[in-house]
């Protein structure tokens, strides 16, 4: 389980969005956090994390490829991700929700990105 991607209290407000969702089909958290590539155009806004697993996110995904769409990603396996440069994934630590992830998705799917 990698903890360098997120921190403790962002661990605890995705698994707690989690069992929310779990309860709650219809519910639309707010990104928890915003993770990216600086050396590869990939960006995702992570809202939930499966309380079973604790790896397994929900989130905006937007692999810099024009269709950034809403599904699951595993914090372990982004921990290996590296952009052209050889740069890991990084937190942005400035990266304040502002809407919900219904609201980030609708904006990114008229802008082909994810726009924050």
């Amino acid at each position: 389980m990698n903890n360098d991607l997120i921190t403790d209290e962002q661990r605890a407000l995705l698994l707690a969005n989690g069992r929310e969702s779990l309860e709650n089909p219809d519910f639309d958290p707010a990104p928890v956090v915003k993770l990216f590539t600086p050396d590869a155009g990939a960006t995702w806004l992570l809202g939930a994390m499966d309380p079973e697993d604790g790896d397994l996110c929900f989130g905006l995904c937007d692999l810099g490829l024009g269709m950034p769409e809403l599904g699951h990603v595993s914090l372990d396996e982004l921990a290996t991700v590296r952009g052209r440069l050889g740069l890991p994934v990084e937190r942005d630590l400035y990266f304040r929700a502002e809407k919900r992830l219904s609201g980030y998705a609708r904006d990114a799917r008229l802008a082909s990105r994810i726009v924050v």
